[in-house]
C-alpha cells in the first residue's frame, strides 16, 4: 500500500521515531511501543511494526523490521489525519523535545522535532493539506 488515498480512501504513513543518539536500543524499542498503543487507540484501519531491513546492532531479535518504524493506514476523511499528528505532536510534548518524529506519505516527508510551536504548525499545516485534502 502506498501513501495515495486508494480507492476505498486509506492513506499509508509511516511513522519513524528517531531518538537521541544517547537512547539505547532496548528504550527505542519501549518507546515505540508506546507510541503504537496510543496511535491504535485512535479511528485508524491498523498500526504495525515497518519491515525493514537487518536488525540493528545490539538488537535481541532477527525480525524484519524497522526498530522504531510503524506503518499507520487511515482514512482520507473524516479528520483522523489531523488527529493523528496532534497525538504526535503530544506524544514528543511529553518527551521534552529529546527525540525527532518523520512523517512519510509517498515519499513526501516531514521531520517533527525541536522545533518553536509556531513552526511545528507552520509545517505540520502545510503537510496536512498536502495529504489530506481536510
Amino acid at each position: 500500500m502506498n501513501g495515495s488515498p486508494e480507492a476505498d480512501g486509506v492513506i499509508s504513513m509511516r511513522v519513524e521515531l528517531r531518538p537521541d543518539a544517547d537512547v539505547d536500543i532496548d528504550l527505542h524499542d519501549r518507546l515505540t511501543r508506546g507510541l503504537h498503543g496510543e496511535l491504535n487507540e485512535l479511528d485508524v484501519e491498523w498500526v504495525r511494526p515497518a519491515a525493514g531491513g537487518p536488525a540493528p546492532e545490539g538488537a535481541k531479535s532477527a525480525d524484519p523490521v524497522t526498530v522504531g518504524a510503524l506503518l499507520v493506514a487511515f482514512s482520507a476523511s473524516g479528520g483522523v489525519f489531523t488527529s493523528l499528528v496532534g497525538v504526535l505532536k503530544d506524544w514528543l510534548d511529553r518527551q521534552s523535545a529529546r527525540h525527532r518524529i518523520v512523517l512519510t506519505i509517498d515519499g513526501d516527508s516531514i521531520e517533527l522535532d525541536r522545533v518553536t510551536d509556531a513552526e511545528r504548525r507552520e509545517l505540520i499545516g502545510a503537510f496536512l493539506q498536502r495529504h489530506s485534502g481536510e
